[in-house]
């Protein structure tokens, strides 16, 4: 190439942008309204609103497909997705779960009110009877005693090369006497040095890297009394992993042993008018690195602690929930959860705090730049509690027009506990009334 064209050529890009105006650029910036969409092959973005979707009805009886188990669900969503999406619509009645029901994209599961019940089945627990490695695909049982074919399963052991803990979800999928066949492999080793168990235990409802998906109008019962605990990392009445854009409307989750409903590195998860209660572990948790979820307006009574903000948890929303009697904190925030607002919800009857910002492990760690605003917290811990406390060194937070109330007696009580290290907090309009101090600022001490 003649080096003075190429130089020419070079010179091109840089004459052409000084010559274009800056309101034509501006312009071009804008992409065009799309108008009218038509469905168009592998075009997910925009889509027309059809008046009517593929939809499979389930019940006990009187469905396009009936049962009382989990397959019979399982099944439908299966049909749905490979129609491309629509709604699986559960009629009423009672269904008895001894596996998850694994979610699609695009598919709705919309049960008919409080008389759609799913229910856990009892987990049964035994040891591994012999060593597996990480590249097996069966497992052996000490006792097999209330395992069955298409059973979920929880897999845990102390891992033999670190020592941490190994927890493997899996199903049965063929058996012959005590040895049974998984759905995939262990990949991790499973040895007699770390104490492996099998138990009967998952999510009701899981979701894996899906999209566009919703639950809505039905009861989900975890059978605590009958179940062993698997915590929210793992299960809950709902779970999801690497999901985007989830809906959960008008669902009752109940008497988990873990939590009501968890999601980890999900994006864009919407939790409205559902009521999560008497868990184990947590009513809502957006767990970590989840981006702009919105919890509005549940009810979220009776957990260990109501709604907790895990790791990274960022721009999201919290408003208008009621969280009352849970055995820790109302509100829990934390490990770089940054940008969050928390407003206009009532806090009744937590164990330790009503909103409480986690120490963490310091600068840096700390749930950062959050706004608590218009919450109503009410008679909150034991008699040196805060209502409000802001531990380690959590920075940037706006809390401003709550009505912080303790009824019990002032005792030692505090309405908004500033710890030493924390820095730039905005406190305006709040009205505080019945404790011992109004608002406690360990870093004048």
């Amino acid at each position: 190439m003649n080096p003075h064209r190429r130089q020419f050529m070079g010179s091109v890009p840089v004459a052409a942008a000084a010559a274009v105006p800056a309101e034509a650029a501006e312009i071009g910036d804008v992409a065009p309204v799309v108008k009218n969409p038509r469905a168009t092959s592998g075009d997910s973005r925009h889509e027309p609103k059809w008046d009517e979707a593929f939809t499979l009805a389930v019940g006990n009886t009187g469905g396009d497909l009936n049962g009382g188990t989990q397959a019979v669900i399982q099944a439908a969503v299966d049909a749905v997705a490979r129609a491309g999406g629509g709604t699986v619509k559960l009629l009423p009645g009672s269904f008895r779960f001894r596996n998850a029901v694994y979610l699609a994209s695009h598919v709705r599961i919309v049960g008919s009110g409080p008389d759609t019940i799913i229910v856990k089945e009892p987990s049964v627990a035994t040891k591994l009877a012999a060593d597996s490695d990480w590249y097996d695909q069966e497992i052996t049982l000490a006792d097999a005693n209330g395992f069955q074919i298409g059973d979920g399963i929880c897999l845990r052991a102390k891992n033999p090369h670190h020592g941490g803990d190994t927890v493997i979800k899996r199903t049965l999928v063929a058996r012959s006497g005590r040895r049974f066949k998984l759905d995939k492999g262990l990949r991790e080793n499973l040895w007699s040095t770390g104490a492996p168990t099998a138990a009967t235990l998952f999510p009701l409802f899981s979701g894996e890297f899906i999209t566009d998906f919703a639950i809505e109008n039905l009861t989900l019962d975890g059978n605590r009394a009958n179940n062993a605990n698997l915590d929210g990392n793992y299960a809950g009445c709902i779970f999801l992993q690497d999901c985007s854009n989830a809906t959960f409307r008008k669902v009752i989750a109940k008497n988990y042993n873990g939590d009501g409903i968890s999601w980890q590195i999900c994006h864009d998860v919407r939790v409205e008018e559902c009521e999560s209660r008497d868990h184990a572990g947590l009513g809502l948790h957006p767990g970590s690195g989840s981006q702009r979820p919105v919890m509005r307006n549940n009810k979220l009574i009776g957990n260990h602690i109501g709604l907790f903000f895990c790791w990274g948890v960022k721009f999201g929303l919290a408003e208008g929930n009621v969280i009352e009697d849970t055995k820790t904190a109302g509100i829990s925030v934390g490990h770089r959860d940054t940008d969050n607002e928390i407003r206009r919800n009532t806090v009744r009857r937590s164990g330790v705090a009503g909103i409480l910002f986690r120490p963490e492990r310091g600068l840096g760690f700390t749930g950062d730049r959050n706004k608590v605003i218009g919450n109503t917290i009410t008679d909150t811990g034991n008699e040196t509690a805060a209502a409000i406390d802001v531990q380690g060194t959590t920075a940037n937070l706006n809390i401003r027009d709550n009505v912080i109330t303790e009824t019990r007696g002032a005792a030692k009580r505090v309405g908004i506990r500033i710890g030493k290290d924390a820095k730039d907090i905005t406190l305006a309009g709040n009205r505080v009334s019945g404790f011992a101090t109004d608002v406690e600022d360990c870093r004048t001490k």
